[in-house]
């Protein structure tokens, strides 16, 4: 009888959240600087921009060097390939997200906040990446500690804001 991943993935899920309590809260609370929203935004995008630029020529490697796929034949079922192209959809989903609310959360808490936020980004989606080839709950954790920092901080914006 095959055991349940669901414990673990909610693990690695409950330590996203808690990564992103921390994430969003740790400029706050280390009392950084203020940087303006405008200065700080470019630099929040730019490491999440270059892991979908990673994963983007990781795919286009792979179709490269693979004669079945390289006229843009879909990918086999849980191959590698297939894989990878599950995680640049998913992180162009989050990255979507992210760019409708960290600019908010940008303008209400500050830009130190968005710059903490773009580094985890990068870090938790090469997690994510990883988990997703070799580690369900890495996966679980990967996506969590992108989701939830972005979500966490849209909440607080509005809350601050308001």
């Amino acid at each position: 009888m095959q055991r349940s991943k669901r414990p673990q993935i909610l693990t690695g899920m409950a330590l996203g959240a808690l990564w992103g309590v921390v994430v969003t809260g740790l400029p706050q609370w280390l009392g950084l600087p203020y940087i303006p929203a405008p200065i700080a935004l470019p630099g929040a995008f730019l490491a999440p921009g270059l892991i979908l630029a990673l994963i983007i020529g990781r795919i286009a490697q792979r179709r490269f060097f693979d004669d079945t796929i390289i006229d843009g034949a879909p990918f086999a079922p849980g191959s590698p390939a297939g894989i990878d192209q599950r995680v640049l959809t998913n992180t162009a989903e989050q990255l979507v997200l992210a760019l409708a609310v960290w600019p908010f959360a940008a303008a209400a808490l500050g830009g130190a906040v968005v710059l903490a936020l773009g580094l985890s980004f990068a870090l938790m989606r090469m997690l994510f990446w990883a988990g997703y080839h070799l580690s369900p709950p890495l996966r679980g954790l990967g996506f969590a500690g992108t989701f939830y920092p972005t979500v966490i901080a849209g909440v607080w914006a509005v809350a601050v804001w308001f």
